[in-house]
């Protein structure tokens, strides 16, 4: 996009000129200053969608002065309206100008050219009747990139087709396109997930990544950094997948790894997912399965036997006294016959509450 804010009036060049009134002097007023880009956060807008065709945005020039000392009127300034997670880059150099991330935040973007003065300014004693006024300022012009990257408090990381969408469709009010092939998400879905009746938080279905996104490869770089923006991470591994746990965990790790190393530090959990999916006469490789996942990775988690709930302490407090590069806790959760699914949304808003305190 092109950015400018609005050029400063011309100083008005006048005279004076009533009967009866001798030498009256110069009266030209000053040029009215040019409009401000303004930038400003707005949570009914949630797309970027609506700068396609519009590239160039101009604040109004201020006007010129005129005689009588009166100034020119200023020009109106230009604000530009974006959702909740905008990035404002410069195109040329790359640098990051603005992060609107606060509601209702409004900021300064380019200040507008200063008006003129008028010739008035210039009489003196050895210049009684000036015949000059100053041009306004030219106001400030940028070329500029914008990006958004959602704000939510749980983004799903996960293979292609491990069931996210479906998670998401049946613990918020979002409804994904859901299918039988990989990458039926392409873009980011979020939804509100309802824990009691004025406790909410956001969940963000990201579409799948595969080994080599950080490096370009599939849809996963365009989308890994929307995680960027997510508090907690919940890494969802397929139980009916031809990968195997490990394989899908340390792939997932890897590739947030390669893209960012804060990322790969956010506080985490592990959900397998499908698990209505295995037969019952597999229900005993299905839990080896488990248990050889988590010694593999040494999280030395407790088990709850009642729910299949494997935690890092077994105690309620999740925010105190944890190991950050382990996860919060592991669960199995199958999103078609519902089982766990309320252990997971209560276990999602007190990591998140618990993660608050900490801070």
């Amino acid at each position: 996009m092109f950015v400018s804010s609005g050029k400063g009036g011309e100083g008005a060049v006048s005279f004076r000129r009533e009967k009866y009134v001798l030498n009256g002097g110069p009266d030209g007023g000053d040029g009215g200053k040019g409009g401000n880009v303004y930038f400003q956060v707005d949570r009914n807008t949630d797309t970027l969608s609506h700068f396609r065709g519009h590239k160039t945005f101009k604040a109004q020039n201020g006007k010129p002065g005129e005689g009588r000392n009166k100034y020119g009127k200023k020009g109106e300034d230009l604000v530009i309206i974006v959702p909740p997670g905008t990035q404002v880059f410069d195109s040329q150099s790359g640098e990051l100008l603005l992060d609107l991330v606060e509601e209702s935040q409004k900021i300064l973007f380019l200040e507008g050219g200063k008006g003129g003065l008028g010739n008035v300014h210039f009489k003196s004693a050895t210049n009684q009747r000036p015949t000059y006024a100053q041009k306004g300022l030219v106001g400030i012009a940028k070329q500029i990139r914008l990006e958004l990257k959602l704000i939510a408090d749980v983004g799903l990381v996960g293979f292609p087709n491990v069931g996210k969408s479906t998670l998401v469709s049946v613990l918020s009010n979002a409804k994904p396109e859901i299918a039988n092939y990989e990458f039926t998400t392409l873009i980011p879905k979020l939804g509100i997930v309802n824990v009691g009746e004025y406790q909410s938080f956001v969940i963000a279905d990201i579409p799948g990544i595969i080994g080599g996104a950080s490096e370009g490869k599939g849809l996963g770089l365009e989308f890994l950094r929307h995680i960027e923006r997510t508090r907690f991470l919940l890494f969802v591994l397929d139980l009916a997948n031809y990968r195997t746990l490990q394989e899908q965990f340390g792939t997932l790790r890897a590739e947030l790894e390669h893209f960012s190393t804060e990322l790969s530090r956010r506080p985490f959990g592990i959900m397998f997912s499908k698990l209505d999916v295995q037969q019952n006469a597999e229900s005993q490789n299905v839990q080896e399965e488990i248990a050889k996942f988590l010694n593999a990775f040494q999280f030395q988690l407790t088990q709850r036997e009642s729910s299949g709930l494997f935690t890092q302490k077994d105690k309620q407090d999740f925010g105190k006294d944890y190991d950050w590069s382990m996860p919060f806790f592991a669960l199995g959760v199958s999103s078609v016959s519902g089982e766990n699914l309320e252990s997971l949304r209560f276990l999602l808003y007190s990591c998140l509450k618990d993660f608050d305190a900490q801070k």
